[in-house]
């Protein structure tokens, strides 16, 4: 909740760009699958329930692997910076 508040109130620099980027992932996946459901469909409420159970999973979802790609990513340049420091 506290990343929550920290984008509400401040919006500067120390908001989570993952959390800031899911935000945007998120409003571009409801509005696609909501689209698609609608246009197979022909029905707004069948296309809406479905543009709302499966992108909000999808969302949750690619919050936690952002989260850990950045991690991957961060031991990655740590062992690269030890590994050049145990050759010079």
């Amino acid at each position: 909740m506290s990343t929550l508040k920290l984008f509400v109130h401040n919006h500067d620099t120390s908001v989570d760009p993952s959390f800031l980027k899911t935000i945007t992932f998120a409003v571009t996946h409801f509005t696609v699958a909501f689209t698609v459901a609608y246009l197979l469909t022909g029905d707004i409420l069948v296309g809406s329930l479905i543009a709302m159970v499966e992108p909000a999973i999808n969302t949750v979802a690619y919050f936690f692997h952002e989260k850990i790609w950045a991690r991957r990513q961060q031991n990655a340049t740590a062992n690269a910076m030890n590994l050049k420091q145990n050759t010079v």
